[in-house]
């Protein structure tokens, strides 16, 4: 067998590794979701849950695991820039500005 076929064929294993597990993750956030969970308890499993689904989806079927390292850093900064979008409303909540 060639180098190109065996590379070929670890690449497919990897993909088909790769969506049993965003499968079995799929029924994990379904079994989750029959538990009588609170609201914040089910919102951070759900977070955590997709977080893992996104993440591979983004590493292997973007390809984003073999890209050089500029773009993991631009991909980085998205994500503390979305978390600073994300905080920036909860440090509203508690102000007493307008009241």
């Amino acid at each position: 067998m060639s180098d190109h076929a065996a590379d070929l064929k670890k690449h497919v294993r990897a993909y088909i590794l790769v969506f049993v597990t965003l499968m079995f993750l799929t029924l994990v956030t379904v079994a989750v979701s029959t538990q009588h969970l609170e609201v914040h308890q089910a919102i951070i499993v759900a977070l955590i849950i997709a977080t893992v689904k996104g993440s591979l989806v983004a590493c292997y079927f973007m390809h984003l695991i073999s890209e050089k390292k500029l773009i993991l850093w631009v991909m980085f900064l998205t994500v503390v820039f979305f978390l600073v979008l994300l905080a920036v409303p909860a440090f509203t909540v508690h102000d007493r500005i307008g009241r």
